[in-house]
């Protein structure tokens, strides 16, 4: 009896195959989920009693956590409240906030201690940072100097807020920015760090200079 020999058939291609894959018109559409917005850690330093915990605060939606601890006389002559006689407290760790600025950005906001014996952790702090604001008190400028000198050897982007406590600057933003001898594409801007409005338009410029250099518009 002959050897039938096996008949080879090819298989039908995935084109020509008559399954149809086209969506049943009860079957619903498939909702796309919306995305969640981008973090973006902003870093708030600056010199004792300048308004960082005050600047956290005003914006934040959240209760913001602070680690605020009394002052005790073991600061007396080191620690100077300058425009705040009354202030009692001050950071000992760190403060923090978020706000969202629309469906696709949300900030979160680590404020510093001010005080230059706590400056070994502004390490850790600006770690993924995508910029940072530098508290002033126009009236004690020099307090300031410790976290400028930072921002510029860490190379992150920043820029000088100057609060105006009782509405009122003691020198005028091109004097603060000489003083600190700022190069002219670090933004200096008075705000006041008490009022919500305020501190949103202040963190709005930073978010345009971080973008600017991250597109290459502005110097690193």
């Amino acid at each position: 009896m002959p050897r039938m020999s096996p008949t080879l058939t090819t298989p039908t291609s995935f084109c020509e195959s008559s399954v149809d894959y086209e969506r049943s018109p009860n079957r619903p559409a498939a909702t796309l989920r919306p995305q969640p917005p981008v973090p973006v850690k902003i870093v708030v330093a600056g010199g004792f009693a300048a308004g960082k915990t005050t600047t956290v605060g005003a914006i934040s939606e959240i209760m913001p956590l602070t680690t605020e601890a009394e002052m005790t006389e073991a600061s007396l002559g080191i620690d100077d409240p300058g425009a705040l006689p009354h202030k009692t407290t001050t950071t000992v760790a760190l403060d923090f906030g978020s706000v969202t600025i629309d469906e696709s950005l949300k900030l979160y906001l680590f404020g510093t201690p001010g005080q230059d014996r706590f400056v070994f952790m502004w390490d850790d702090l600006i770690r993924g940072a995508l910029g940072g604001v530098v508290v002033v008190d126009s009236s004690r400028l020099d307090d300031c100097h410790p976290a400028v000198d930072y921002f510029e050897r860490a190379q992150l982007p920043f820029i000088v807020a100057v609060n105006a406590f009782d509405g009122r600057l003691a020198h005028d933003l091109e004097t603060v920015r000489w003083a600190l001898a700022l190069s002219e594409h670090i933004p200096v801007v008075a705000f006041d760090a008490r009022h919500r409005h305020s501190v949103r338009d202040m963190l709005l410029v930073l978010l345009e200079l971080a973008l600017s250099r991250a597109t290459g518009a502005l110097p690193s």
